[in-house]
């Protein structure tokens, strides 16, 4: 890699980060207070009912290095109320206004209340499903009953995996900002490595963030093989069908490559309505106008995954089958028993960030692809999703120091000469890394919460230490 890559994508990051905060700069102090309310009451339901965290590790984790637009607020705020019986979190924020409150459910994780919301007028109306998980077999057909926290039996490799661990602060050797949680390395077979710090297991639950927008894909790649939908054929989504609306043409394949064209704001992975104002995906994502042809502009956006998930709902044309296929379709079939992929209060997944999931099941997620999209004889994906997923998108990220783009996954092909031409990953806001490298079989994991701030975890450089001491 040459050496001046690093410094490249760390401008990038800031710019991207400079370009988020000028997008609230018409936020009224108000709203702002309730989007740092409805922060940490999400976040405290998720890791409470999802992840069974304690209060110490969501005070340490969650609730710290994040957003700087709500980060000073959050920590003003009054301790959030956790409800153990009722699954319940509340976070008092206004003398006038009822606190935020995020509901858990079964299967489908938190989910907020709209501001101004109170639980007697809302919870009841709340969506939910009853679904029988399947028994867990973690021995077919990927072994994962191996201990954690052990020796890999290659000394470089422990060397390696040690340095993403390194000190107890926001550094490591892989970034002057970045704080590792969990490191997995796996093939189809086994676990070679598995690494977590005190106090978390291979039971462990973090936030997604945007490896959300892979999942999606895949959610979409089990529609495509059971022929509910069409990725060439314009996104059915009920609110772009009048006569005459040019977003009816976006097509599916637009939204899974981030080129729809739709206008997103200056730094589209900025949904803060949707994400911690209790909107909903169809009152804030599916209401923008065209401002690119489709398919001719590159702008990474969650809208666009958001409306790719939408179009599916669009197309099901059943409320009730639609929450339950991801599960149906996809995560019951290969053992992501302890994924939660969190919805907003009208119905509409939040898949491009709000999946709660432990390291192995995301590590299920990488092995799907790497049997491209078979999983026990059953195949979950069409054949040539693995191919599709990772070939290069016809509008690419302009700067060439930071990873392509497929549908879904970031692309490590000739931007980064020094790994695997086919590598591809799923890559998440806090240092949430799934890299997929079929040529040499193999998936690469880390978890973290960095803090939001330029820097990170440098996954292409960690990619190839790990390679190269697989190698000797």
């Amino acid at each position: 890699m040459k050496s001046t890559s690093l410094p490249k994508v760390s401008s990038a990051l800031c710019s991207v980060a400079l370009l988020a905060m000028s997008v609230h700069a018409q936020e009224t102090d108000a709203t702002i207070k309730a989007y740092a309310a409805g922060y940490k009451a999400a976040f405290t339901c998720s890791a409470t009912f999802n992840a069974t965290k304690s209060p110490s590790q969501i005070a340490e984790h969650e609730l710290k290095g994040i957003y700087p637009l709500i980060a000073d607020q959050v920590k003003a705020l009054p301790d959030a109320k956790i409800d153990i019986q009722n699954k319940r979190v509340s976070v008092f924020y206004s003398d006038t206004m009822p606190p935020r409150v995020s509901q858990w459910r079964e299967h489908l994780g938190c989910v907020q209340l709209p501001v101004g919301a109170t639980i007697k007028s809302t919870v009841e109306y709340l969506p939910a499903i009853e679904l029988t998980s399947p028994a867990r077999n973690d021995n077919a057909p990927w072994k994962t009953l191996n201990p954690v926290n052990t020796s890999s039996g290659n000394a470089k490799l422990d060397a390696v995996v040690k340095a993403a661990f390194k000190g107890d602060t926001f550094n490591t050797n892989y970034g002057e900002n970045a704080f590792t949680t969990a490191v997995l390395i796996a093939t189809p077979d086994q676990i070679i490595t598995e690494q977590y710090i005190d106090g978390y297991t291979h039971k462990t639950s973090q936030r997604t963030w945007s490896v959300a927008k892979s999942i999606a894909a895949t959610v979409i790649g089990a529609a495509v093989e059971q022929d509910i939908i069409d990725v060439k054929a314009p996104a059915p989504i009920e609110e772009w069908q009048t006569a005459g609306d040019p977003r009816g043409n976006i097509t599916l394949e637009n939204l899974l490559q981030m080129a729809s064209g739709l206008d997103s704001n200056r730094a589209g992975n900025r949904t803060d309505r949707l994400y911690i104002g209790g909107g909903r995906v169809q009152d804030t994502s599916s209401r923008t106008a065209v401002e690119a042809t489709p398919g001719t502009r590159w702008k990474y956006a969650n809208n666009d995954t958001l409306l790719a998930m939408r179009a599916l709902r669009g197309a099901m044309k059943n409320d009730q089958a639609y929450l339950e296929f991801p599960f149906k379709s996809v995560m019951h079939k290969i053992g992501m028993l302890d994924t939660k992929p969190e919805t907003d209060w009208g119905g509409d997944f939040i898949l491009s960030s709000q999946v709660w999931t432990t390291s192995r099941d995301m590590a299920r997620l990488g092995i799907l692809y790497l049997n491209n999209g078979v999983w026990n004889g059953e195949r979950i994906l069409p054949e040539n999703w693995t191919e599709y997923v990772s070939a290069p998108a016809p509008a690419q990220p302009l700067n060439d120091s930071t990873p392509g783009y497929g549908a879904q996954f970031w692309l490590y092909n000739e931007r980064f000469p020094e790994l695997p031409n086919d590598a591809f990953a799923a890559r998440g806001n806090r240092g949430q890394h799934l890299m997929i490298i079929p040529s040499k079989n193999l998936i690469i994991i880390r978890r973290g919460y960095d803090p939001a701030k330029p820097g990170g975890f440098q996954l292409h450089t960690f990619t190839k230490d790990v390679l190269d001491a697989l190698a000797d």
